[in-house]
């Protein structure tokens, strides 16, 4: 057993569980207890049939749980391309690559075909892709949700499918549809191959259907990506059981290749998943660590998107007309982004019950967010979530407060999925919220405005006494009329002291009886609150309009 250190993960030990002339290696991690290790090792040999090194290792998923399928477009005329030179490189990788797959049943010779492309496919010269084949919109998971889930676990197992695609067959009247052409031959697929449009839908798709009862407790899943987790060392071996029985059952090959077994840490799509939370993927921080300064627009630019941090002197000299400098400010930003990420934060994913904070910052060319959350002992706070955003040349000439506006609805749209189950704090130095309507009382003041008077002629303006004055009502009075000759609607509004206010009117629009009696009850409520009427007694001879007034 050889001991190695992999990225982003602790020790590691290589077994074999095949011979030694038929080597069959798996990474396990050394951080597990010795008798939890010789339990995973024992679970491995028990299920060494899941796992694949070779095309002629694989099977197939069942056609009854999952086939894929090429609709077309209808009307669409089929499309046969000609053979595409290649250089003689090319042809002999591709003639051994043909020849493994029809050797593992993956491809059939094809025999007066409609559909014939070539191997690599074309843009048009619009750079545009032709679609002939309608979109699948099955839902992938979301990423943030499914990296925040997984964290806070101590032993992860982090898998891949051998060969994933291919393990799902092509329905049969959909083979002609995947057919390329080579200077050897014309062959389609049997199995669902790598580039098709919809194949990634379609794995999904799978995935789900074998794993819809695990998925969210014991096993996360995109495409061909699988996470085993668990709470406690002693119950990975158990949930890795249920893991394999059911790739046994619907025979899904993995690729031990790419596997690790029963490690404390490790790369899930991308972010670096421990128990503490989500690292920043050292291997991207060790390039820019070393990187020297960019000298052209070009490494400019892709300085900045390997960082994916803004800093505006650095955005200056993407400006046009402008003197392309690396100065001095440049330089400080430079070195400031690298000195923060010697030390790399870790994101932890949010906790129910407790308030989000978000921290917003305005600048005139960028923004920036984070979003934060308490701990237990409520004094220190957690880093959630990153975001960072340019403001096109039109948005830097908005003002403070539009800026910070359009910055507030961006976030909010990104981090959507954290706030709508959390209450979110927002701090920041200004509250465009509350700038919106005392702009707004500002540029519209009001007509019967009066200034307070110091002179108050009842001292015991705030006396507070145990009797409440009750206020007497108004009564309503409505009534509606259709016939040949028009609808008409009338109410009268009576006051506590007798005088009455009458109210009518012609309607210009076709109604039934119903509406009519509806009309006057509006007509009618809007009139008193037009007089500030707090309380109101009416009276009908509409049964149904009572009843929806008393909300029964």
């Amino acid at each position: 057993m050889d001991e190695v250190l992999c990225p982003h993960l602790e020790g590691i030990k290589i077994i074999n569980l095949g011979s030694t002339k038929g080597k069959k290696e798996v990474r396990i991690g050394t951080a597990m207890h010795s008798e939890d290790r010789m339990n995973l090792v024992q679970l491995l040999k028990e299920y060494v049939d899941i796992f694949a090194w070779s095309y002629q290792d694989m099977s197939s998923l069942d056609n009854e749980i999952v086939e894929h399928k090429i609709p077309l477009e209808p009307h669409y005329p089929p499309i046969k391309q000609k053979p595409r030179r290649m250089s003689p490189d090319v042809s002999l990788k591709i003639k051994e690559e043909v020849k493994n797959q029809l050797e593992a049943g993956f491809l059939i010779v094809a025999k007066y075909q409609q559909w014939v492309a070539n191997i690599v496919s074309v843009p048009k010269k619009d750079k545009k892709v032709r679609i002939v084949s309608p979109k699948d919109d099955f839902p992938l998971p979301h990423i943030d949700i499914l990296v925040d889930n997984t964290t806070r676990h101590t032993c992860f197992s982090f898998m891949d499918g051998f060969s994933g695609y291919n393990q799902i067959k092509m329905a049969p009247e959909d083979m002609e549809k995947a057919t390329f052409i080579t200077q050897w031959g014309t062959f389609c697929y049997k199995v669902m191959p790598f580039v098709l449009k919809n194949a990634g839908a379609t794995y999904q798709r799978a995935m789900v259907a074998l794993f819809h009862d695990m998925m969210h407790k014991e096993v996360k899943v995109y495409v061909d990506n699988m996470n085993a987790k668990s709470k406690a060392d002693q119950n990975h071996v158990q949930d890795l059981k249920k893991l394999f029985e059911r790739l046994r059952k619907y025979r899904l090959r993995l690729n031990l290749a790419k596997y690790t077994f029963g490690v404390k840490s490790g790369k899930l799509l991308g972010f670096i998943i421990t128990e503490k939370g989500i690292e920043v993927n050292l291997d991207k921080v060790r390039e820019i660590l070393v990187m020297k300064p960019p000298q052209i627009e070009k490494e400019v630019r892709g300085f900045l998107g390997r960082i994916n941090y803004i800093s505006s002197p650095i955005f200056k000299l993407l400006r046009k007309n402008q003197k392309k400098e690396w100065d001095e400010g440049c330089q400080k930003a430079f070195e400031k982004i690298k000195s923060y990420l010697r030390e790399p934060p870790i994101l932890v994913p949010p906790v129910d019950g407790r308030p989000l904070i978000m921290y917003l910052t305005i600048l005139e060319e960028s923004m920036g967010c984070i979003l934060g959350q308490h701990d237990e002992s409520g004094k220190k706070e957690q880093t959630i979530y990153y975001l960072s955003k340019k403001f096109s040349e039109c948005k830097m000439r908005y003002l403070l407060v539009e800026r910070t506006c359009c910055a507030l609805a961006w976030a909010a749209q990104r981090l959507r999925s954290y706030m709508l189950s959390h209450t979110t704090w927002l701090i920041f130095k200004m509250d465009p919220i509350k700038k919106c309507p005392i702009d707004y009382l500002a540029h519209n003041p009001l007509v019967d405005y009066q200034p307070m008077k110091h002179d108050f002629l009842d001292k015991d303006i705030f006396l507070l006494t145990d009797e409440i004055e009750q206020e007497e009502g108004w009564t309503l009075l409505f009534d509606g009329a259709s016939n040949a000759l028009g609808y008409g609607i009338g109410a009268v509004l009576i006051s506590p002291q007798g005088r009455c206010f009458p109210f009518t009117a012609r309607l210009g629009f076709s109604c039934t009886n119903d509406m009519v009696e509806y009309e006057a009850c509006a007509m009618g409520i809007a009139m008193a609150l037009e007089y500030q009427v707090k309380n109101l007694k009416d009276y009908r001879d509409f049964v149904l309009v009572g009843h929806q007034l008393r909300d029964e």
